[in-house]
């Protein structure tokens, strides 16, 4: 049921990349999924009964393999039970902020007499938007733009190239900062993230911070980018952050409205 109708998870409209999908020297995925607007992909373990060790392990570890396989792409576990015990939704809570992992409980309902009994999916633990440290300093291992170039493209790397001339229009003091997992903004040295850039293997995905404060006008510009054309991304919104999609092409057509969301987000922190 899940196969052909992946929606029924609660998940959003996701569809079906493979299943059973064999991992070196660990088992089998049951299910691989994928968003086809943010190119998220979901590692789904599927258990009967109640919750246990090796579940949990088997999640986390198929989640781990396919993130270092594909690392351009962002992946969220999924573990889908029976049955998700008190004590194992605290076991996998604790994860949860380093993983980004959802648990699901699965209940079968027989209506009627049916001899196919009919599925309810209930998300009873939800990952945790992991956020950009956007006012101090991190220590994390070194990067540069070669490191981007060649994690993503060096086509994607000149968009934030491009994106970084815009910022110099803002205020001169603005430059990139080249982290592991993201690049963010420095100003006259210090860390400023109120924009990041995530370059992917055919787009951007950009940040644009707004604060918890202003929903009101994260939602206005999330409606502008939307009617331009440009593919907003879920996640991040209730922590203030606006995300989206940004190519070569959106860039040369809509540089005026990115320059002016990016002076936005700046005048608000």
């Amino acid at each position: 049921m899940i196969i052909d109708d992946p929606a029924i998870l609660g998940l959003g409209e996701l569809e079906v990349k493979d299943k059973e999908r064999m991992q070196s020297g660990a088992g089998r995925l049951d299910i691989l999924l994928r968003d086809p607007e943010s190119e998220e992909r979901y590692e789904v373990e599927l258990q009967l009964g109640k919750t246990d060790e090796s579940h949990i392990i088997r999640c986390l570890e198929y989640w781990d393999i396919e993130k270092r396989r594909y690392p351009q792409y962002d992946h969220i576990a999924v573990l889908i039970a029976e049955e998700i015990t008190s004590r194992f939704l605290n076991v996998i809570s604790l994860f949860n902020g380093f993983v980004p992992l959802i648990a699901v409980k699965m209940t079968a309902f027989q209506i009627n007499g049916q001899t196919k009994p009919i599925l309810s999916f209930v998300k009873v633990l939800d990952k945790v938007d992991l956020g950009m440290d956007d006012t101090e300093d991190t220590i994390e291992p070194p990067a540069d733009r070669p490191y981007w170039a060649k994690k993503a493209s060096e086509e994607m790397v000149t968009i934030v190239d491009d994106c970084k001339r815009i910022l110099k229009t803002i205020s001169p003091d603005l430059d990139l900062k080249y982290n592991r997992y993201y690049i963010g903004i420095t100003e006259n040295g210090p860390t400023n993230n109120f924009v990041t850039f995530r370059p992917k293997k055919a787009f951007v995905r950009v940040g644009a911070k707004f604060g918890r404060s202003q929903l009101d006008q994260l939602a206005i510009w999330g409606n502008r980018l939307t009617e331009a054309g440009l593919v907003v991304l879920p996640g991040g919104k209730k922590d203030g952050w606006l995300n989206f999609r940004l190519t070569k092409q959106d860039l040369e057509q809509h540089r005026d409205l990115v320059a002016e969301l990016f002076t936005t987000s700046y005048k608000m922190q």
